[in-house]
């Protein structure tokens, strides 16, 4: 098989029939298969996926996984899978019909270990006046990634990495690096959020490539919901709880794990925390209340987001405050 794709799914049973039409809309002219990871659901996820096996017009498989959460999902996934190419996305996205070709033409032609491309929306919901138009840390909450129209190396230059909805790794990567950790991934009643960017620092660790490719087009559903303030407080917070699990583990930055640079077993911490993280709170918390004093709403907002943010990182390192830090373990220079 060349390809494989994962979709893992969770209790959206109709979300995912749409998605499954859409990647039937595929032009590939290789051998290719599509397994849906059911995550414990408890809507009619096996149904729609048997009922739409039988006029997709490559294998379609249904696979159950009964520990939660995403990345356990994607897990089984990889196991599963008899592809040489692995491809991921989610179960409330539209692929372009030549996502498959343009992930394998960029793995060749860049001779890298894997690609990852553009998340754009499709909203439904109005766009809130305090979400910019420009691609930025905010994009990150609603799982949508834009960098240009040029191709660009992922971990390089400050360009973060892809998004779980968009990837394609050669399977040879993931025997090299082991799979994800699920503690860093979403699971229900949980917003997690860094399973792929610690599969990254150890993949470059190992001395994997990847890069970013426009042509490699995914769209994917932004519910109303999502939309909202409290949304975006609540990830932010669910943000600052996985970094902290980052940081337990690998010995990075929290703020700024890509280019961390301290040795933690040696910075001075107050409960838990890196003591130089609360200038930074300071500093953002100053920040917030002059933005609302100038009428800047959506600067502000983004100021008490990094309050959410360290509001997770305390918690988190409060509960693990005597787990020693250990030197970094992946060079992230």
């Amino acid at each position: 098989m060349d390809f494989s794709i994962i979709i893992p799914t969770y209790n959206r049973a109709d979300e995912l029939r749409e998605t499954i039409r859409s990647i039937a809309r595929l032009d590939v002219t290789a051998d290719w298969e599509l397994l849906v990871i059911d995550n414990k659901s408890t809507d009619h996820t096996r149904a729609v996926v048997e009922e739409e096996a039988a006029s997709f017009p490559a294998a379609l498989r249904y696979v159950y996984e009964a520990e939660q959460g995403r990345y356990a999902a994607i897990n089984t996934g990889i196991r599963a899978a008899t592809g040489t190419i692995i491809a991921t996305t989610d179960d409330d996205a539209r692929v372009e019909p030549d996502w498959l070709t343009r992930a394998a033409e960029a793995l060749e032609a860049l001779g890298c270990d894997y690609v990852g491309g553009k998340v754009l929306p499709i909203w439904k919901g109005a766009r809130p006046t305090w979400l910019p138009h420009r691609p930025g840390p905010h994009w990150s909450v609603l799982a949508l990634q834009d960098h240009g129209e040029k191709p660009r190396e992922f971990g390089v230059n400050g360009l973060p990495w892809p998004l779980g909805i968009n990837t394609a790794t050669r399977r040879e990567a993931f025997e090299r690096t082991d799979l994800f950790d699920n503690r860093l991934g979403r699971k229900a009643g949980t917003l997690r959020n860094q399973a792929q960017r610690e599969w990254h620092l150890r993949a470059r660790a190992a001395g994997l490539r990847g890069f970013y490719v426009p042509g490699m087009v995914v769209h994917h559903v932004v519910e109303a919901d999502r939309l909202t303030k409290h949304y975006f407080r609540r990830w932010y917070y669910w943000h600052g709880i996985s970094r902290a699990i980052l940081f337990a583990k690998l010995g990075v930055d929290m703020d700024a794990p890509d280019s961390s640079h301290y040795d933690f077993s040696k910075v001075p911490l107050i409960a838990g925390v890196p003591r130089y993280m609360y200038r930074t709170l300071l500093t953002h918390a100053k920040d917030m209340v002059l933005a609302w004093l100038r009428g800047d709403a959506v600067a502000a907002f983004e100021h008490e987001l990094w309050l959410c943010f360290f509001a997770g990182v305390a918690k988190q390192r409060w509960a693990e405050r005597h787990v020693m830090i250990p030197s970094p373990q992946v060079n992230v220079s």
